[in-house]
């Protein structure tokens, strides 16, 4: 997905996810669902009453924050600079530095040079959802305004964008699937953007222009929420100016945002007041325009500064939480810049009030002519978010050994379970509504069953008459929606070998998807975030919708059959194997088509953002480990891809499944899981006998 100019792509992401605003009708009952959770979740809180009572607060929304976010490196790697150019203009210069973050992964950026003498004040730019990056003239101009007020300026590219991205040319996103390879490992794009311009940070303090007691922060849009970060985090910074970001977290519920904005379970913990609150009693000035979104709205911004505020009152200082607001739409634009100059001038450089100044005439460069490596000049070994992704994950498969008996495999088995139930639901399932079965209906032989997975959300099956002698169920899944999964050629061979044949469009999907969702490579992209600041993976959702089913038609029938499939075509294939590895009332389960592992050096295609759970790949494992739960039942993998949507070829198939396999041994039922080389309906409905 290439970004045009800002205001032609990004802002129409920003409006596109906003839903429609009747919450009875069924696609906006997902919406209704995740913000009543939302706002019960934070309901209670509360400013805090002492000084000693947020320092308290402080520390353990540190420790959240850190877990959301995924472990920082314990020892910082050497930055190793290097000075690949120089432009010389008068009275500044500017230099292209390319810098080390973590091993391997090298951060490109600009640093203006005042020709001034001493020690300076010094501001650290990122650039936000501009096309050009660090590069784009609406960045570069905030730079030069700085430099030629005498701050030292560094401007970077952000992991994904600018320079940094999957190609060699500007103007790639970062967000959607690209970022979504972070998911697994537990290394959010948010928290890695967070801990590189930490690194950033480590780099101004090598220059000996720079005084290290006088740094600020600014950013607009994803930049100003990396702003707000860097401020609550960094305490290194004196100064922040986060722009056209601020809003609350509930109100991202219902819109559309960057990957990069997203902190997984944010709303589990804190509001973004709460991050606000972590800069104090440092400087912080909030930005806002008129014309924005309603995440970054002027009337939610409020709500997040007034819930802030105490605590700088607490500590003595109110006078350094600014609320500034334009008439505009999201932007950067010279009169934000002029506010932000006169905040930095204020608690940087100790000049003025912290009234607006005016800014000095600049002129920007040519993109190519700031670039660190122009044109296709890059290092063909450059990595990208993926390629890290894929290493970062490959480590920590390395430590999962296949176990050698049965004892082992017992201990193996119950930490993974738990894993599993901390990765899809945080540890407990939420507790079910009081009744599955709502209703059901005839429909000529059919059945029409609806039910409640949870309260406040309704959802519909169709049950298919049985043989007369049947006593299997067959659960057919499709994240299409359920008429997809009717036509499904496997629906048909399950039909025609006795199964009793049961469909539903699970929460978000189907007839219940919501119409705005797809952005880029993901067709759930908005749902899926949505849950994710609930820290609710849409995967979990899932598979409490399919056990909630099989509640359901046990209410209506008096018991469950025998043999109980569930089967799962393309990315519904992980709902089903998650399902069956937490319901052992599942005997059989069948994926067709599905993902073969998380592990992938580019960005997902074909797959939902809703089954990247984050941190699945730590506490379980990939998608082998998870098939190995279903043990000793019947599990037939047919076919597989790979992250690139790519088939697998069936030996690269059955070795990443060698972890199943000997699970499959170990409990003495190896004939029971079967590895087909591809998704043919009849080999399926074979296998499964």
């Amino acid at each position: 997905m290439r970004i045009a100019p800002l205001a032609a792509v990004w802002l129409a992401v920003l409006f596109a996810g906003i839903s429609p605003a009747q919450d009875a009708s069924p696609v906006s009952m997902f919406l209704s669902f995740v913000r009543r959770q939302a706002a019960e979740l934070r309901a209670q809180d509360k400013p805090p009453a002492a000084l000693a009572d947020w320092e308290k607060e402080r520390a353990a929304l540190r420790d959240r924050i850190q877990q959301a976010w995924g472990e920082f490196p314990a020892s910082p790697c050497p930055l190793q600079p290097r000075l690949v150019g120089t432009l010389s203009r008068e009275g500044y210069r500017v230099e292209k530095i390319v810098f080390q973050t973590r091993p391997g992964i090298w951060m490109t950026a600009n640093a203006y040079v005042p020709d001034r003498p001493g020690k300076l004040p010094a501001v650290l730019c990122v650039h936000g959802h501009w096309a050009g990056a660090k590069q784009d003239p609406v960045v570069q101009s905030r730079c030069l305004g700085l430099t030629k007020l005498g701050f030292f300026v560094l401007v970077v590219d952000a992991f994904g964008a600018g320079e940094r991205g999957l190609s060699k040319a500007l103007g790639e996103y970062h967000g959607e699937m690209v970022a979504a390879t972070l998911l697994p490992v537990g290394l959010p794009l948010c928290g890695l953007q967070v801990y590189e311009n930490g690194r950033a940070i480590d780099y101004l303090l090598t220059r000996p222009e720079v005084d290290g007691r006088r740094l600020g922060v600014t950013g607009a849009s994803g930049g100003g929420n990396q702003t707000m970060y860097a401020g609550a985090w960094d305490d290194r910074l004196a100064a922040a100016v986060p722009v056209c970001s601020v809003g609350n977290y509930q109100a991202y519920l219902g819109a559309a945002c960057c990957m990069c904005e997203v902190v997984p379970g944010a709303l589990q913990f804190t509001e973004e007041s709460g991050l606000l609150a972590l800069t104090a009693p440092r400087a912080l000035m909030i930005v806002n325009a008129t014309k924005d979104g309603r995440q970054f709205s002027v009337a939610e911004a409020r709500k997040s500064i007034a819930a802030a505020r105490p605590v700088f009152v607490l500590y003595g200082h109110p006078e350094n939480l600014r609320h500034t607001i334009f008439e505009s739409p999201h932007d950067y634009n010279g009169a934000m810049r002029e506010a932000m100059y006169g905040w930095m001038s204020r608690f940087l450089a100790g000049a003025g009030d912290g009234a607006p100044i005016r800014e000095p005439s600049i002129k920007t460069e040519d993109r190519e002519a700031l670039r660190c490596f122009p044109g296709q000049s890059r290092p063909d070994d450059f990595r990208t978010i993926p390629q890290f992704a894929a290493e970062e994950a490959r480590k920590l498969l390395a430590r999962k050994t296949l176990p050698n008996d049965a004892e082992q495999w017992r201990a193996v088995r119950a930490a993974m379970l738990q894993g599993l139930n901390k990765a899809l639901h945080g540890g407990n399932p939420p507790a079910p509504a009081a009744r599955a079965l709502l209703s059901v209906t005839k429909d000529g032989t059919c059945r029409t069953i609806t039910f409640q997975p949870e309260p406040g959300l309704t959802l519909v099956a169709r049950l298919e008459p049985a043989a007369p002698s049947a006593n299997k169920l067959a659960v057919v899944l499709d994240l299409e929606g359920s008429e997809q999964a009717c036509r499904n050629p496997l629906t048909a061979a399950l039909r025609g070998d006795g199964w009793r044949v049961l469909t539903a469009d699970l929460r978000a999907t189907g007839k219940l998807a919501d119409p705005h969702d797809r952005i880029g490579r993901a067709p759930d992209h908005n749902t899926a975030e949505w849950s994710l600041w609930l820290g609710r993976p849409l995967v979990g959702q899932w598979t409490i919708d399919v056990r909630r089913l099989l509640d359901a038609v046990n209410e209506c029938d008096g018991k469950l059959p025998d043999r109980i499939l569930v089967a799962g075509i393309g990315p519904a294939g992980l709902v089903a194997v998650c399902s069956a590895a937490l319901d052992r009332r599942i005997t059989h389960v069948a994926a067709a088509g599905m993902l073969a592992s998380f592990v992938t050096d580019e960005p997902y295609q074909g797959q939902r953002l809703g089954i990247m759970a984050p941190g699945i790949l730590r506490q379980a494992g990939d998608v082998g480990h998870l098939a190995a739960l279903v043990a000793p039942r019947k599990c037939v993998i047919a076919g597989g891809v790979t992250g690139g949507g790519k088939p697998v070829h069936a030996a690269t198939l059955r070795a990443a499944f060698a972890f199943a396999q000997s699970a499959y041994r170990i409990e003495g039922a190896p004939a029971a899981l079967g590895i087909l080389p591809a998704a043919d309906a009849q080999e399926i409905v074979k296998a499964l006998r």
